[in-house]
């Protein structure tokens, strides 16, 4: 699958990691401008993209900045053991992103609409954050050492509330003043293979919907007057993209060449305007188990004093 046939059906790739593998499959080189890191854990690989300049930029269709995708399969599997060596990889990448004392606000967004149970994973990751900024201000003998004061958020979606997510977030910006935004979000996947198993962490902010070509207002320093990051998880892939699969495995597996088949597939996604996303069944457990593990690496990273056993007392 090319950039021909993903710009043809006007989809955009959310995952920097699979930005890079098409433009690559086509140029068959490294793209100018953009570096790659990697780092292996035993249930997890990490791959950290660097876009350093504008003509990767307009490559890549990503700003410029740092993009560190964690990919573990087993995120699917029920293994708790291996859920917490996930959660910890994640806190370790999250650090490595933002530099601030420990006195210092950050507020956390869970994006999304809870209604809709792909879309619910900011939200639900939300409910298991621990949120600590009001007890700086009415219950300081609650805390323990190594915490940060942190206020989380859930504004919902524009078809809800009827406002612009980026303008509730930018209100209670201008009224809190945090020195930092941790943005999550779902996402959708170019590959079937990496919903549920792939968490994407960017210091580039967010847009709230791009992936199902919702173009809302961006979540990012630009918007905010602050560094924003974003975590995401895909939770839904495009119906075109199974489709185009497909036919071209299909065509391979009987000796014939694979073709363009945009128009044949566009016919058939005509009843849903051409963007039809598809989520798996089990999407329920797959967000649950999904918000666990980047609440978990979120607390990790922004309390450090404080155990997993602790979480509970502070969780409401």
């Amino acid at each position: 699958m090319d950039s021909k046939f993903l710009k043809s059906m006007n989809i955009s790739l959310d995952l920097a990691l699979e930005a890079r593998e098409v433009i690559r499959g086509e140029t068959g080189q490294e793209i100018p401008g953009v570096r790659v890191d990697k780092e292996t854990y035993d249930h997890a690989s990490v791959t950290t993209v660097h876009i350093e300049d504008h003509n990767a930029q307009v490559i890549m269709g990503k700003p410029v900045g740092k993009y560190i995708t964690i990919e573990a399969p087993v995120i699917r599997e029920n293994n708790q053991q291996a859920h917490r060596e996930v959660t910890q990889v994640l806190a370790e990448q999250l650090k490595k992103l933002f530099d601030l004392p420990m006195e210092l606000n950050i507020l956390v967004v869970g994006l999304g609409n809870w209604n809709a149970t792909p879309d619910a994973l900011g939200p639900r990751v939300v409910d298991q954050c621990l949120v600590t900024r009001h007890l700086y201000n009415y219950a300081p003998h609650e805390l323990q050492g190594g915490m940060r004061p942190v206020s989380a958020m859930a504004p919902g979606v524009l078809g809800i509330t009827g406002i612009e997510t980026a303008e509730i977030v930018r209100g209670v910006v201008e009224k809190t003043r945090p020195s930092l935004i941790i943005a999550i979000d779902s996402l959708a996947a170019r590959s079937a293979e990496r919903i549920a198993t792939t968490i994407q962490l960017a210091d580039t902010g967010i847009n709230p919907g791009s992936g199902i070509g919702n173009k809302r207002s961006g979540i990012n320093q630009e918007t905010m007057g602050i560094k924003v990051l974003a975590i995401g998880v895909p939770t839904v892939t495009h119906a075109a993209i199974i489709a185009q699969d497909a036919i071209e495995k299909y065509t391979q597996s009987i000796g014939g060449q694979p073709g363009d088949a945009s128009m044949a597939i566009k016919k058939v996604l005509e009843p849903f305007g051409g963007n039809l996303t598809v989520t798996p069944k089990e999407i329920d457990t797959l967000i649950e188990d999904t918000a666990q593990i980047i609440a978990g690496g979120i607390n990790m990273a922004m309390h450090p004093g404080i155990g997993p056993d602790d979480y509970a007392y502070y969780l409401h």
